[in-house]
């Protein structure tokens, strides 16, 4: 008995030494994680709140105010050519990510919370995934019988998607 409460606080230790991430659901079938460290914050914003741009890719929401900065909102599901969002939503689950100086807005289906993992738990997701997601993955977890992708904060804000030069 003593023993296995041994082995417990080790576990509870080791999950602390883990990386941070804000979990949530791209779509329906789709479960992501972000690295906490891009993740600014995790908000709800009434559609009427994101103003649409003409002549900008299909993903391109618009731009809306966060924080008194003008950020773009972009449909993450649509930018991945996933199932898009519902477009009778009444309000957008929006995650403000953060890479160097620039700041992005991603629309997602619903944030679920964090979560952690070690670095060691991140698999190849080649095999696993449409391969049209891999240049955005840094891979997947597998974590409690559903698999997470990994996003890469960096690669979806230099995508070339969202480059009009």
């Amino acid at each position: 008995m003593n023993s296995s409460k041994i082995t417990l606080s080790t576990k509870v230790s080791q999950n602390n030494l883990g990386d941070g991430y804000l979990k949530f659901q791209l779509n329906r079938q789709t479960s992501a994680v972000l690295p906490m460290r891009h993740t600014q914050e995790a908000i709800i914003v009434p559609i009427e709140a994101i103003t649409s741009m003409p002549n900008m890719p299909g993903c391109v929401l618009g731009l809306m105010n966060w924080r008194s900065r003008i950020v773009w909102a972009i449909d993450l599901p649509r930018m991945f050519n996933l199932e898009y969002l519902d477009n009778r939503l009444r309000q957008y689950n929006v995650i403000i990510i953060r890479v160097d100086s620039l700041l992005l807005g991603l629309v997602v289906q619903e944030i679920q919370g964090t979560t952690k993992f070690m670095p060691d738990d991140i698999r190849s997701p080649v095999g696993q995934v449409a391969s049209s997601l891999i240049p955005y993955l840094r891979g997947c977890v597998v974590q409690q019988k559903e698999i997470l992708l990994v996003l890469d904060a960096q690669a979806i804000v230099q995508s070339s998607i969202l480059r009009s030069d």
